[in-house]
């Protein structure tokens, strides 16, 4: 009879634990070992200055990542690096939203270096892409540069993070609309002056006035994208020069990096 009880005790337990890890967004098959752990803080900066408990968030995140999303080496093998590094850059901009995934990504295809419109990575003169967000046939697809990948989250990256950037995309498309007002995070009464503010700061990049990125000026997702890379790569100069801006985007992130 005590047996019984034992086994049941568990059994309840079990289901109790599998039903929180399906609330939290599924089970989870990818766990991470002590080894890739330790490639999280030997690469990911923003990994290294979270807490000891939302150190393990970020993991658990990561894992839920790794299960949903599908992950492509195109001549080139996957390296645990390479996962960790894709993973780290779609987790950072979602890390405060709570049983928030990425439904609009099944696959991420990581190419050597940059690419063209055609995909083409080989024989190709005009291989300027480092990230892009697929559509049409290629819905649901992303595409990395290893290089690029890798570049933004160096010691040296400056205010640039190429996998950042893609992500935040999807973010932005997440509302239906990719045109760079984060309508689903942002809120509602702070949409108004995140335009006003965003057409302003593309006015003074145009005119040589400011230090965002110039790719930033392109249109307005590719601002929000840019400026998501500076928030996150380099918090504390984005909140001494552009405070205002900063601010906004706390309020989109739920997060204030420049004070972790």
């Amino acid at each position: 009879m005590i047996f019984v009880v034992i086994i049941v005790v568990l059994l309840v337990g079990y289901t109790l634990f599998n039903a929180r890890r399906r609330k939290r967004g599924g089970l989870t098959q990818h766990i991470l070992n002590d080894k890739q752990k330790a490639l999280l803080a030997q690469h990911i900066d923003y990994y290294n200055n979270l807490s000891v408990d939302d150190k393990a968030y970020f993991v658990d995140k990561i894992e839920q990542f790794l299960d949903a999303v599908n992950i492509e080496g195109v001549g080139l093998e996957i390296t645990d690096t390479d996962r960790l590094m894709i993973a780290a850059s779609a987790v950072i901009p979602i890390f405060r939203f709570k049983d928030w995934s990425y439904r609009n990504v099944t696959n991420v295809l990581l190419y050597p270096d940059t690419f063209d419109k055609d995909y083409q990575f080989e024989n190709s003169d005009e291989r300027n892409i480092m990230g892009m967000v697929g559509s049409g046939y290629m819905n649901g697809q992303m595409i990395l540069s290893r290089a690029a990948l890798q570049k933004g989250f160096s010691k040296n990256s400056g205010k640039e993070n190429t996998g950042i950037h893609e992500f935040v995309h999807l973010l932005d498309k997440a509302d239906g609309a990719t045109d760079g007002i984060p309508e689903g995070f942002l809120p509602h009464e702070y949409i108004k002056p995140w335009v006003q503010m965003m057409h302003q700061e593309i006015g003074r990049i145009q005119s040589g006035h400011s230090d965002i990125n110039p790719y930033g000026a392109t249109n307005e997702a590719e601002f929000f994208a840019v400026v998501s890379e500076y928030f996150f790569e380099k918090p504390e100069q984005l909140q001494a020069k552009h405070p205002e801006l900063y601010q906004l985007l706390t309020k989109t992130f739920g997060q204030d990096p420049a004070n972790y």
